[in-house]
């Protein structure tokens, strides 16, 4: 056996003995929020391709607030499971789950945000701090000396995922490197999610650039448009059907594109390697950077 280099057929063994493979999902709930449709769909393509070697994929969705998550959290802890995928939103609740995931021997793969302080947990998605530093740079793009760039962050009531802090910081990080742009000024704004009727005009006085560091690019892009505000500059994340929309229509000048869908699948994938195939497999797998604008989006149709 060791001479000629064989190895267990681990599918026939597993069909052999109809072995079932249990995987929890863990996710936010879409609550009107079509980001979390991808990730998802993407997830449940890999379900089905992976189901005849034995997978079979529980669904668990918390709401957008900690009590919910530690509720979930309890529930999919009492069960027995093979593996988890998950995309943390809380930062403190999620370090405990994923702390008991570890005590337990429960493998995680993260998708959407990284949580790098639990050795040995698994992630796959975007580098956050890169993909600001990016937006740093595409602010840059055809820019005049005396750009005022306004960081416009819209979130919901508990939003503090590392994903989201990481990306500023890589934005600002961008001009620290770049003294060049050091005409550039700089102001920010919060406002609530639920709180679009904040927008005015007055807030865009004197602006070139607005930077969005997450989804909600659409909600300005549609102020903007209103307005007739055409001449800002508009820069944010994610291929969702209104981003689009803007993008196409060119009120949205740049996307960064995370392939949510794509990090659902692979979650899936990374977990069926590693407990399935008993694969080595890396911990960490950052997609790549996409940069999406209204020329070679229908390109990036065609190619998929």
């Amino acid at each position: 056996m060791k001479e000629y280099g064989y190895k267990k057929n681990i599918f026939a063994s597993n069909l052999a003995f109809n072995k079932k493979f249990k995987f929890a999902i863990f996710l936010p709930k879409k609550e009107g929020l079509e980001y979390w449709e991808m990730p998802l769909n993407g997830i449940e393509r890999a379900g089905e391709e992976f189901e005849k070697f034995g997978v079979k994929l529980d669904y668990f969705f918390y709401k957008y607030d900690s009590a919910s998550f530690k509720k979930i959290a309890s529930k999919l802890l009492e069960k027995k499971y093979e593996g988890v995928l998950f995309a943390p939103i809380f930062y403190e609740e999620s370090i405990l789950f994923l702390n008991q995931c570890k005590k337990n021997d429960i493998p995680v793969v993260m998708i959407d945000s990284n949580i790098n302080e639990i050795d040995g947990v698994a992630y796959i998605g975007q580098d956050a701090f890169h993909s600001g530093y990016l937006g740093g740079r595409l602010v840059c793009y055809n820019a005049k000396p005396e750009n005022n760039v306004l960081i416009l962050k819209i979130t919901r009531e508990i939003e503090s995922t590392s994903v989201y802090l990481q990306r500023i910081k890589g934005f600002y990080s961008f001009f620290e490197d770049h003294k060049e742009y050091g005409t550039f000024k700089f102001s920010e704004i919060q406002l609530k999610d639920k709180s679009k009727q904040q927008l005015n005009i007055k807030m865009f006085d004197g602006i070139n650039t607005i930077f969005i560091p997450n989804s909600r690019s659409y909600i300005v892009a549609k102020f903007l448009k209103e307005n007739a505000l055409d001449s800002i500059q508009l820069i944010g994340y994610d291929l969702l059907h209104e981003n689009l929309k803007y993008l196409r229509e060119g009120t949205i000048d740049f996307l960064i594109n995370q392939k949510p869908e794509k990090q659902g699948y692979l979650g899936v994938e990374h977990l069926y390697k590693k407990v399935i195939v008993k694969e080595n497999v890396e911990n960490t797998y950052y997609m790549p950077l996409e940069i999406i604008i209204k020329e070679n989006y229908p390109l990036l149709l065609s190619s998929h």
